[in-house]
């Protein structure tokens, strides 16, 4: 359909254009596309919101044990940096904010200590087995990311559930969290809750 100003579909084109370049304008000085400069204001990290409280025990045999590996990602999450997508296959990084260690290790840790509440089973990490767990937790952190135009943050998790007797069962896991501001102490949190909301859905799937 035409209209004297041209065609709707090419004035969609522009509007959407406009939205991501002012978008990625609003970011301003919070995003970089090198890793030099100054060290980060704020340093980042995951805390579980369900935990073991102290004192709390799992027994059980090796055999009944989950051993909780640090998951595979891809180069740009395995930095300490924060990835910003801003369309188009770019991705830059939080200037101002950077996580304490390297997020697929804290993702890690934030999947143990989600499945160790539940005390469903012993679960193990890396280094602590003692001998062959029954089942071993792995798989690929493929998200865990600041998205400019959906202002949202993105935690996407490919996880790999493999048997003593060699089964192996594959699911993907994900969380957004929407209406986000582009700033470090806003994209903090929100990165905490979606990396909660996907490790409660492993827990679950787990059956822990």
């Amino acid at each position: 359909m035409m209209t004297k100003g041209g065609t709707v579909t090419g004035r969609k084109a522009i509007v959407r254009s406009a939205l991501g370049m002012a978008l990625a304008l609003a970011l301003g000085a919070c995003v970089s596309l090198g890793g030099g400069g100054k060290p980060p204001a704020m340093l980042l990290s995951l805390s579980a919101a369900e935990s073991a409280p102290a004192g709390a025990t799992a027994s059980g045999k090796v055999g009944d044990a989950v051993l909780v590996l640090e998951p595979e990602a891809d180069q740009r999450l395995a930095v300490n940096r924060v990835p910003v997508l801003m369309g188009g296959g770019q991705v830059a990084y939080l200037t101002d904010a950077a996580w304490v260690e390297r997020p697929a290790r804290l993702f890690a840790r934030l999947l143990a200590d989600t499945l160790r509440a539940r005390g469903a089973r012993p679960v193990l990490e890396e280094g602590q087995s003692a001998g062959a767990p029954g089942i071993r937790l792995s798989g690929r952190l493929s998200e865990m990311s600041y998205d400019v135009a959906g202002q949202a943050v993105v935690v996407r998790f490919d996880a790999l559930r493999s048997g003593p007797e060699g089964q192996i069962i594959t699911r993907r896991f994900e969380a957004v969290v929407p209406g986000v501001g582009g700033k470090a102490e806003q994209i903090g949190p929100a990165l905490n809750r979606a990396a909660n909301d996907v490790a409660r859905q492993v827990a679950d799937w787990m059956g822990g």
